[in-house]
């Protein structure tokens, strides 16, 4: 962090985050809160709540949520330093001296450095592009493919020249440094044969990252080299896994949901069709990273890999990530053509609007692509499939959508509905949607441990927020070193301390100990989620006793993994675990 926790502190609570974000949105007061239609995602429906107690936001939709730092740098795309800088303006409020360190600071000066040199390269390439007879080639072979020249200048696409030490020269003449060169990943230094540029013969087409600053480039080959496209490799501000190409722009887009291509041409092609909400992953596999940004901005994902089969097994692996974080997903059909791109030169835009208003749900594809390995005119053949579907939509959790697909795949592929529903209900019943995929990696937060394994944690915290008589309650059971992931365990630390000095808790000012907006949002979802305090007491007593007990089980768990051969303190942690069993917390007053 750049400035003490008290400065933060004070400029937070100098900008009320009503006032705040009613100047982006339009509040209404709903009552003991504000909402609007969220301004990161498209909804008619308002789920975005603004809460003047908690001086927090969150949104019900798209999961987006902080403090008025985090929708400062949400909205406006500022670090957490430039968000507090601007609502300090905005208070009139004079900061202190940054109070970053040397390292800090020079680190962050070394990437801004970074950023700047690739942007003069970018414009070195597209003057190269658009400007000399060597660019002529890769300008024609642009505009072969049907780009327009106002679709070439919006990208800044560019040309490296056939020289293998051209750019090299240029920067070099602007004053970089060999190092500088070779850390944004664009030359290569030899000792026997002196710099060599990473990208020459090329069509070049700069990577901009959320806040539409170059961080990277990537090359088509002209002619038959190989390989065909080169990406910059992974830099220090060029991380491949949490950046997506075009986000910058389709994250502004009016068009419903993202929609993702394999490259970085298709998605081009796409923006100049007029689908600016089209975004690649870059030269590798899509990831639970890339996965989480889009979540920032929609709760919809279109996929348009390419329909050969290498597309359908990447379609099938996003799909299953997607699903991980929450996002819907459809998959638009483009056969007989094998990209967006061919797709929309031979059928026109107006065609490929119609396939995307009829793309199927990623839930019917998967059960698609399972029925194609599968003879169902083979009466074996057919029953494996149908275990195989009904393993898959086991895994859909709301009962009405899980119904409707066990209706929808019958129906299509004739199978006894009563009897399909029964064969999903049984697979759900006994755990099976969990070991169909047994291939797949859990997601796992920065503690390496699973979402799953630290959920009794976040509930837990949550209705102490929501609760704050439970502090009382639970004081002699639970303490903050009950919390075993490093996220949930700092925050634990600020609310206990909260509570001790203040007989109270403030969910806005524990945002502010973390300066990751991911970060942000994860707190925020457990501070901000507002909990139904109509159920019973003693509903509310079996939930308590149910997340704490599942609390105080994980940590013991834990410290029984390090303890090695000390006996004593294996024989106290059973003692402890069996000890759980007969926990009982009451809420009864009295």
């Amino acid at each position: 962090m750049y400035y003490q926790e008290d400065i933060v502190e004070e400029v937070r609570s100098r900008n009320d985050i009503i006032d705040v974000i009613g100047g982006y949105v339009s509040l209404k007061k709903k009552g003991n809160s504000y909402s609007a239609c969220c301004p990161f995602h498209h909804e008619k429906t308002p789920s975005f709540h603004v809460s003047r107690d908690k001086q927090m936001y969150h949104c019900f939709g798209c999961g987006v949520g902080g403090n008025v730092f985090t929708f400062i740098m949400e909205y406006e795309n500022y670090s957490f330093p430039e968000a507090i800088k601007m609502l300090a303006d905005r208070s009139g409020m004079t900061l202190p001296e940054n109070e970053s360190t040397p390292e800090m600071r020079a680190k962050e000066n070394y990437k801004i450095q970074l950023k700047e040199l690739n942007k003069g390269a970018a414009a070195y390439f597209h003057y190269l592009l658009t400007k000399t007879e060597h660019g002529k080639k890769a300008l024609d072979y642009l505009h072969g493919r049907g780009f327009t020249d106002d679709t070439i200048n919006s990208f800044a696409m560019g040309y490296a020249d056939i020289y293998n030490d051209d750019l090299y020269r240029y920067l070099k003449e602007k004053g970089y440094t060999d190092k500088q060169m070779v850390d944004a990943g664009l030359v290569d230094i030899y000792e026997d044969r002196g710099a060599n540029d990473k990208f020459w013969n090329r069509v070049m087409v700069p990577i901009l990252d959320i806040n539409g600053k170059v961080i990277a480039f990537g090359g088509r080959v002209l002619g038959d080299g190989k390989p065909k496209y080169v990406n910059t490799k992974e830099t220090e501000i060029f991380d491949k896994s949490r950046n997506l190409f075009a986000m910058n722009v389709a994250r502004r887009s009016k068009r419903r949901g993202i929609i993702i291509c394999e490259g970085y041409m298709d998605v081009i092609a796409m923006h100049q069709a007029g689908f600016d909400n089209a975004v690649a992953s870059l030269g590798t596999a899509f990831t639970m990273g890339q996965a989480n940004i889009i979540k920032r901005y929609s709760d919809e994902v279109y996929l348009a890999y390419d329909s050969d089969g290498a597309g359908t097994n990447a379609t099938l692996k996003a799909i299953g990530i997607l699903r991980e974080v929450g996002l819907t997903t459809r998959v638009i059909n483009m056969e007989p053509y094998k990209d967006p791109d061919e797709f929309i030169k031979n059928m026109g835009k107006e065609a490929y609007e119609e396939r995307i208003i009829n793309a199927t749900t990623g839930i019917v594809f998967e059960v698609d692509t399972i029925a194609k390995s599968y003879n169902l005119k083979d009466p074996e053949d057919k029953i494996k499939f149908t275990k195989d579907a009904a393993k898959r939509i086991s895994a859909i959790e709301e009962v009405v959508a899980r119904h409707s697909y066990i209706e929808a795949v019958a129906e299509k592929y004739n199978l006894d509905a009563d009897g399909f529903k029964g064969m999903v209900s049984r697979y759900g019943t006994l755990g099976i949607k969990e070991t169909a995929g047994r291939d797949k990696e859990p997601v796992r937060e920065a503690s390496g441990k699973t979402a799953e394994d630290n959920k009794p944690q976040k509930l837990l915290l949550t209705w102490m927020v929501n609760d704050t008589s439970l502090f009382e309650v639970l004081s002699e059971i639970i303490s903050e070193e009950d919390f075993t992931g490093d996220d949930y365990r700092a925050v634990a630390h600020v609310l206990f301390e909260q509570y001790k000095n203040d007989g109270k808790v403030n969910p806005a000012a524990i945002v502010n100990i973390f300066d990751d907006i991911e970060k942000q949002r994860l707190v925020a979802s457990m501070l901000q989620t507002e909990l139904a305090f109509d159920t019973t007491t003693e509903e509310r007593e079996r939930a308590i006793n149910d997340v704490v007990k599942k609390t105080k089980i994980s940590r013991i768990d834990r410290e029984l993994s390090t303890c090695g051969n000390d006996m004593a303190k294996f024989q106290e942690l059973i003692t402890m675990k069996a000890k759980l069993s007969k926990l009982h917390i009451s809420l009864k007053s009295g």
